[in-house]
């Protein structure tokens, strides 16, 4: 392991300290992804600005994983109000309050940007059961 790997390690392992961890998941999984939102506004009797923390919950299927360490980012796509919309979050920002992995998705794919061309039941995703096969029964 080389100097620039050994201080990523060391990194992630102060970053996975402090926060929760994050749950195994794969792209096709549906994840509720909880966002830390700052809203800044200006205060005119005080002159000062007002900051405000928030969280919102994000939930839509994850349709990419891509990167390793501390680069290791997801992508996850939601429908609102008919149009689809994505979001890219880095794995380990300080901005991603935790992700619930709330269905997990059978699929065949790594990347799933054919989703971004279907709509209703076509971009249905069936559920993936874990210990399904024959051996599970013995």
């Amino acid at each position: 392991m080389n100097l620039l790997q050994t201080l990523e390690a060391e990194q992630m392992a102060a970053l996975k300290e402090k926060k929760k961890a994050t749950p195994d998941f794969r792209p096709g999984d549906t994840l509720k992804v909880n966002v830390k939102v700052v809203d800044v506004t200006y205060d005119e009797k005080t002159k000062q600005n007002k900051t405000r923390e928030r969280i919102q919950a994000f939930e839509g299927v994850c349709i990419a994983r891509q990167g390793a360490g501390l680069n290791e980012s997801f992508t996850v796509r939601k429908l609102s109000y008919g149009e689809g919309v994505e979001r890219v979050f880095p794995v380990y920002s300080p901005l991603v309050d935790s992700v619930v992995v709330v269905r997990k998705g059978k699929v065949r794919r790594a990347k799933l940007y054919y989703l971004r061309g279907r709509t209703g039941k076509a971009a249905r995703i069936s559920e993936r059961t874990e210990n399904a096969g024959p051996e599970a029964a013995a």
